[in-house]
């Protein structure tokens, strides 16, 4: 599984104690994508969400703009659009807009929605989520190909609706849907023909669970006369990197406490369960999470990459468990060490090392043999020039 191509990035929700500055926030939420664009990263995820007061990004395009500004290669996508929440023709207009001013670097992620409490506030039910998340799928893809769209729903009317610009990206931008542990996300992504976001931790349960989810994804693109790849699925995990185990736990004892409790007080799908008294066991003993070096996290990696069959995209969830210094220092290690074993770019020089170390005898005798017969030409040289005085 390490031989294939695996790309990395973020996925940027983001979490943020409401005890902080939410300017300074948000200014470091861009300042990481920044970091990560210069560390060779692939893609950036940027979240949606209206409420609990932690989870602070509410137009993921608005970011996207900015980060798309100030960034040069890495790929920007929502992370994801709460489909529920918008006008499709909205949606897809300013998606569209943002491929061309990114020149194709952005990406749109969909979803229904995760936060219960952004639903009410808008006046619905969670479950009208996952139909109206459906709804507008069916109308967007087409839409976002150039098509003309005339539907009417409970919640949305389209006539003779149409996009007044081509997609920059051909034939169209790339989107993605988000998918945790019900088979809603899986489906509509093999119905459409297009990528998976899975979260939702990385445990064995959860692993199988992916995986699962990936055969039903599969399962309805046949239905469709779709087709889907697997270089499409994002697998999201939780890490944190140093340089030795006891720095990595040291570092996290910042902030792991109140993304506990964010997720224990308001997130419908708790990562540390409540009466967990040590959440950095338990996320280590679960195998939610990697707390510890680079060669603890190309394992977790190996073992996801084994548990699902293979997937395109690993997915970092960003958070801030240790202070802003060694949250970049995590991403450098992740850059200089993990990232390359599973890109093949220490594969080759290790082997061009190895390959001049074995023959070094034969390239010193070489370079003394040069060596040698150079100072012999000298000296003949001199031998003459001093014959003839």
């Amino acid at each position: 599984m390490t031989e294939q191509f695996l790309r990395f990035g973020i996925f940027l929700a983001p979490f943020h104690s409401p005890d902080e500055n939410p300017t300074l926030a948000l200014e470091r939420d861009l300042d990481l994508v920044t970091h990560i664009d210069k560390l060779g990263y692939n893609e950036a995820w940027i979240g949606e969400h209206h409420s609990g007061g932690f989870e602070i990004i509410a137009s993921p395009e608005v970011f996207i703009a900015f980060a798309a500004e100030r960034t040069k290669n890495i790929r920007l996508g929502t992370g994801v659009s709460s489909l529920a929440y918008h006008q499709p023709l909205i949606n897809a207009d300013r998606i569209n807009q943002l491929d061309h001013m990114t020149r194709g670097r952005v990406m749109f992620g969909v979803g229904p929605g995760s936060l219960p409490s952004d639903a009410f506030a808008m006046g619905f039910h969670p479950n009208e989520q996952r139909r109206r998340m459906n709804e507008a799928l069916d109308v967007l893809l087409p839409l976002l190909n150039g098509e003309q769209v005339d539907v009417e729903t409970d919640w949305f009317v389209l006539k003779e609706a149409k996009l007044q610009l081509p997609s920059f990206s051909k034939p169209m931008i790339e989107m993605a849907v988000a998918s945790l542990r019900s088979p809603a996300g899986a489906l509509a992504a093999g119905k459409h023909g297009i990528g998976l976001l899975s979260l939702g931790g990385t445990s064995n349960e959860a692993l199988a669970a992916h995986a699962e989810n990936w055969r039903r994804c599969e399962e309805a693109a046949l239905e469709y006369n779709q087709k889907v790849n697997r270089k499409n699925w994002r697998i999201v995990t939780l890490m944190h990197i140093a340089e030795t185990r006891e720095k990595a736990e040291k570092n996290i004892a910042f902030g792991l406490d109140k993304f506990s409790g964010y997720f224990r007080d308001i997130a419908p799908t708790p990562i540390v369960p409540p009466g967990v008294e040590d959440p950095l066991k338990y996320l280590r003993d679960s195998r939610m999470a990697v707390i510890g070096t680079p060669q603890d996290a190309i394992e977790h990696i190996e073992r996801l990459l084994k548990g699902s069959g293979g997937f395109g995209v690993l997915l970092e969830l960003a958070h801030d468990w240790a202070d802003w210094e060694q949250t970049q220092k995590n991403y450098e290690l992740m850059s200089r060490y993990v990232i390359p074993h599973f890109q093949s770019s220490m594969k080759v020089r290790s082997e061009s090392y190895k390959n001049v170390a074995a023959n070094r005898e034969k390239y010193v005798g070489a370079v003394n043999e040069a060596i040698s017969n150079e100072t012999s030409r000298y000296e003949e040289r001199q031998r003459k020039i001093n014959n003839e005085q």
